[in-house]
C-alpha cells in the first residue's frame, strides 16, 4: 500500500463481557474514497476511536500517518467562541502558519460568512461544516469522516462530495463512515460492519467503475 495510507488489521475490542469488534480489518489506500456503513450499535464509534488513537483495541493494529484528519459525528465546537476563534485556535494546535486553506474550506462549503458568528447561534447544519473544515483545515493525508454530511441541505451535500473527490484526486486518502450507504457510486470502496467484523458490501463500484459514473 502507498504511502499515507490507512489500514487497520485484525482489530478486537470488548467492554467487560460484550465484544464488539472481533478481528475488524480494513485498508484505505492512498488517493482512495471508501465508504462504511453499519447500522446503529455495529461498533462503528468504537472502530473510528481506535483509528484515530482514542481508544486502544485488546488485541490486532491500526497502521496510520502522524497527521490524521477525523471529523466526529457529534460537534466538537464551543458555543460561546466565533468561527474565526476556533480556527486560530486550532492554527495553533496544528501550527499552520496562516488560515489560507480553512478559510477557502469555508467558501467551499458556503458558511465564510459566519466567521465573526459564535457558535452557540449557528445552525444544526452550519456547526457540521465548521465541525469537518477543522478537521481539514491541516490538509492532512488521511481524513475519518463520521455522519459529515449530517444535517447539510442539498447544496452543501453536492459540494461536500466536489470536496471529497477533489481530495482523493490531490492523493488524500478519504473514509466516509455512516449508517446508511448514500450515493455508493461515488465510492470506490463500500464495506459493512457488522458481527464485529468489516465485510464488502455487496454493489460497490469497482474503483474504474466509480470514476466513470462521476
Amino acid at each position: 500500500m502507498g504511502r499515507g495510507a490507512l489500514v487497520v488489521e485484525d482489530v478486537w475490542k470488548s467492554y467487560r463481557r460484550r465484544r464488539i469488534l472481533c478481528g475488524a480489518s480494513l485498508q484505505v489506500p492512498t488517493g482512495t474514497l471508501v465508504g462504511v456503513v453499519g447500522e446503529n450499535g455495529a461498533g462503528k464509534s468504537t472502530l473510528l476511536r481506535i483509528i484515530c488513537g482514542q481508544l486502544t483495541p485488546d488485541a490486532g493494529a491500526v497502521r496510520r500517518p502522524n497527521r490524521l484528519g477525523y471529523c466526529p459525528q457529534h460537534v466538537v465546537l464551543d458555543e460561546t467562541l466565533t468561527v474565526d476563534q476556533h480556527l486560530r485556535f486550532f492554527q495553533v494546535a496544528y501550527a499552520l502558519p496562516h488560515l489560507r486553506r480553512a478559510r477557502e474550506l469555508l467558501e467551499v462549503l458556503g458558511c465564510a460568512e459566519y466567521r465573526g458568528e459564535r457558535v452557540g447561534v449557528l445552525s444544526g447544519g452550519t456547526r457540521q461544516k465548521v465541525n469537518l473544515v477543522l478537521a481539514l483545515m491541516h490538509d492532512p493525508p488521511v481524513l475519518v469522516l463520521d455522519e459529515p454530511y449530517q444535517g447539510f441541505d442539498w447544496q452543501t451535500y453536492l459540494r461536500f462530495w466536489e470536496l471529497a473527490g477533489k481530495l482523493r484526486g490531490r492523493g488524500r486518502s478519504v473514509l466516509v463512515v455512516s449508517h446508511m450507504a448514500y450515493d455508493m457510486d461515488r465510492f470506490d470502496e463500500v464495506a459493512e460492519l457488522r458481527d464485529g467484523t468489516v465485510r464488502p458490501l455487496r454493489g460497490a463500484a469497482a474503483p474504474a467503475e466509480a470514476a466513470r459514473a462521476r
